[in-house]
């Protein structure tokens, strides 16, 4: 598949690089925004999916990761290192390895999907699990950092966040405009806080005229930002946003104001729901934290939230491979019948 040149190429102008940064990348970004029209026609607008799980390790920690190891490449870090619930030590492994840099990813001690964990042993990353939730683990790596000469890969790091943006470029490039309206996963809260930067950005620069509101959702048992204060021990089945302290929480919180946006909680069963209903509906699949935006969606278009015709972007922030166990955990079971055609048909058409 020919794909874009690399989101540092492309959106150079709009990046802080110099000549002197090189370029790590894997080929990410230029991500399919889809229609969702069967979804979009029951609650009456135009709706698409921004679906990151096409980036190389799956998710849109790619887009942040390509630029936060050009520059640690670029000062001379010898290593990279981050607190992950999955999706951020895929991405850093992969390519820590493509710019030949030793990489240590620190997880909450099961606490991890199974298909991000393989993810980052394959890439050859030192993998260490701790006695703790994700916010100790971000807590003690980044006092590594602050110590020694590791890269911390986190989105604290600015780069991260600088690297995410593009893909508010991204929608807004496909779109010809910024949407209505964008909903997304809200977890340690970076990619929030990137997409707002984003479509400011677009707009200060004169290549939209306006911006979206800004609609977060998380989880409801890891729902600090909307209850107000941290979750000492954040539960959901959204490992992906599993988080009780978020790191960007404050630039998250500044975006829904600035955006006249919003932030709300989603139960595990609305997520599970939408999970199930883009996969079904849509044919697109996304891991369960990916489905917070589109639960939120639902949640909000029914409660009246969207006028009609209005164009709404859900963010699907990983792909359905990223967490194999719930994937099979709640589907129908496998037929078993006799190799005969005339039983065949009665499987396809009575089941």
């Amino acid at each position: 598949m020919n794909r874009p040149p690399a989101l540092i190429t492309r959106y150079r102008h709009l990046l802080p690089v110099t000549d002197a940064t090189p370029v790590i990348s894997l080929g990410e970004g230029g991500t399919p925004l889809i229609s969702l029209g069967r979804l979009g026609e029951r609650y009456g607008v135009r709706l698409f999916a921004k679906f990151e799980g096409m980036n190389p390790t799956g998710s849109f920690k790619d887009r942040g990761m390509t630029l936060a190891v050009s520059k640690a490449v670029e000062r001379g870090a010898q290593a990279v290192i981050c607190a992950s619930t999955g999706n951020t030590s895929a991405s850093a492994a992969a390519y820590a390895a493509r710019a030949g840099m030793r990489a240590a990813v620190v997880i909450p001690d099961g606490k991890i999907a199974s298909g991000k964990l393989a993810q980052a042993l394959a890439h050859g990353a030192r993998v260490i699990a701790i006695d703790g939730n994700f916010d100790q683990a971000l807590t003690v790596v980044r006092e590594l950092a602050e110590s020694s000469d590791i890269e911390l890969v986190n989105s604290v790091n600015p780069f991260r966040i600088a690297g995410q943006m593009t893909g508010a470029f991204e929608v807004c490039d496909a779109l010809g405009a910024a949407p209505d309206a964008l909903c997304i996963p809200v977890g340690n809260a970076g990619n929030i806080t990137a997409y707002w930067a984003g479509f400011r950005a677009y707009k200060a620069a004169g290549t939209v005229a306006g911006v979206p509101r800004m609609m977060g959702f998380q989880a409801a048992g890891a729902a600090p930002l909307v209850l107000g204060h941290p979750v000492a021990h954040p539960e959901t089945v959204a490992t992906a946003i599993r988080i009780g302290n978020p790191a960007s929480g404050p630039q998250a919180l500044a975006a829904i104001a600035e955006s006249d946006g919003s932030i709300a909680a989603v139960t595990d069963a609305q997520i599970l729901d939408a999970y199930h209903l883009v996969s079904r509906t849509e044919g697109v699949f996304c891991e369960p934290a990916s489905a917070a935006s589109l639960a939120g969606f639902v949640m909000r278009a029914e409660a009246g939230e969207f006028t009609p015709g209005q164009t709404v972007v859900c963010v699907l922030t990983g792909h359905g491979l990223k967490d194999p166990d719930t994937a099979v955990a709640d589907v129908p079971a496998i037929v078993r019948i006799p190799a005969t055609t005339s039983a065949i048909e009665r499987a396809v058409f009575d089941g």
